[in-house]
């Protein structure tokens, strides 16, 4: 386990998030895709990787990882700078603050994994999913917009921070699914700016290579 190496979805934001972080913090690694819509999270080969059977996985110095905010996090501490969290614990507070608005409020209820028991034990079709899945979006980001700055191109402050990795990805889905972002200008301002940063750029999904087979 000398390489580092991301298991992951191309399109999944949690894949995505540790794609900017690795960016960010320079570290090389090879990145080797998990097919959720084909169900290779539950093959035998990557449930032996993290019993959890969820993308992504992280490889790295020796052990593997297998929540995005926890690789994140020992990135972090491994790979100090940049820094991701403030160290003032008012701003830091904040930062996290904004981090979970998406990680614990979004992302859960719209997870894939959520998503396929509302069709599976409700019989949602496509349509009532998709309606679901706004409906949550819109839902954060009301919150978010409100809690963001009127102006700078950064969540927190001047630099990136733990709240922006969290937000691209997010708002990337709401794209998928049509949202208007017009009633959040401050959402918009600030992912079109991140969206410029090389670390991000390459991070995009429709940058992996997956992205060109599917």
């Amino acid at each position: 386990m000398s390489e580092t190496v991301l298991y992951g979805y191309w399109r999944s934001s949690a894949t995505y998030r540790v794609r900017i972080a690795l960016n960010l913090k320079g570290v090389a690694h090879r990145t080797a895709g998990v097919n959720l819509l084909k169900d290779e999270n539950l093959s035998a080969e990557h449930l032996a990787r993290h019993p959890s059977g969820r993308v992504p996985i992280l490889e790295i110095d020796g052990m593997r990882i297998g929540q995005s905010m926890a690789m994140i996090d020992y990135l972090d501490q491994t790979r100090p700078d940049p820094p991701l969290l403030p160290r003032e614990p008012k701003v830091r507070a904040h930062v996290l603050d904004l981090k979970d608005q998406v990680v614990a409020d979004i992302h859960p209820l719209n997870n894939t994994s959520t998503l396929a028991r509302l069709r599976s034990q409700f019989g949602a079709d496509n349509a009532a999913i998709a309606s679901w899945y706004v409906h949550w979006i819109e839902r954060g980001f009301r919150v978010l917009e409100q809690m963001l700055p009127s102006n700078g191109g950064f969540c927190v402050g001047d630099g990136v921070t733990l709240a922006d990795i969290v937000l691209v990805p997010q708002v990337a889905n709401s794209r998928r699914y049509k949202v208007d972002l017009a009633p959040f200008p401050n959402i918009a301002r600030i992912d079109a700016s991140l969206r410029e940063l090389k670390a991000f750029r390459d991070a995009a999904p429709e940058n992996q290579p997956e992205a060109k087979s599917a």
